[in-house]
């Protein structure tokens, strides 16, 4: 695991973000403020411009580095939430680069996420598809499952969690303003996360990065 790695990943979600902006955009229109995917997309590329800063790095600066640029550069609540996912796994330590070391850094990560935004399953946000995933991986890495069946299985349990996201009252943002008129809609949060993931395990499944 290093800084190449690191980038692979943000190049993957980037360009999944990219080809599904239009979507995350119309869900976010109907229970949010419209500018969910505009911050990531921004954010993104102020990452793709910091790709040899980043790759000459080690895992966890790395990660340190992305976070930092995060912060800076994504609007809206997601800034502050990426920043807690990326530091809460930075500070894992990575360095056997086994399955079940990435898994206890992803599971950190979102552990981290939901202590900033003080919430977790049910409240129709990023959570709802963050949780589920991070429990699956640990699971998984514990059961010694190869890395062919995790990332495999990873973007199965997004997917199903995203899409249980629509009948779900939102509790959290600006979706909980809108009481029962929230349910009907997938979380664009959830939407892009679970996208995000998908294109990760996609690119990582292709061949070590």
């Amino acid at each position: 695991m290093n800084g190449k790695t690191v980038m692979t990943c943000i190049d993957a979600a980037h360009a999944s973000l990219k080809e599904h902006a239009d979507e995350i955009a119309s869900l976010d229109q109907a229970i949010g403020d419209g500018d969910h995917i505009i911050n990531l997309l921004r954010g993104m590329g102020a990452l793709a411009g910091m790709r040899e800063q980043i790759e000459g790095e080690s895992f966890a600066p790395a990660l340190k580095l992305a976070a930092t640029k995060v912060l800076s550069t994504v609007g809206g609540s997601s800034g502050p939430l990426f920043f807690s996912m990326l530091t809460g796994m930075a500070k894992t330590p990575t360095d056997d680069a086994g399955v079940a070391a990435v898994a206890r850094a992803f599971a950190a990560g979102v552990d981290a996420v939901g202590q900033r935004g003080k919430t977790g399953i049910g409240s129709k946000t990023m959570m709802d598809v963050l949780i589920p995933v991070a429990e699956r991986f640990t699971a998984m890495a514990d059961a010694l499952a190869s890395k062919k069946e995790i990332l495999e299985a990873l973007p199965r349990i997004a997917e199903e969690s995203m899409l249980a996201t629509r009948d779900m009252l939102a509790t959290k943002g600006r979706a909980s303003f809108l009481g029962e008129r929230s349910r009907g809609h997938v979380d664009p949060g959830a939407r892009s996360s679970q996208l995000m993931i998908e294109a990760v395990c996609a690119r990582l499944a292709q061949g070590d990065a």
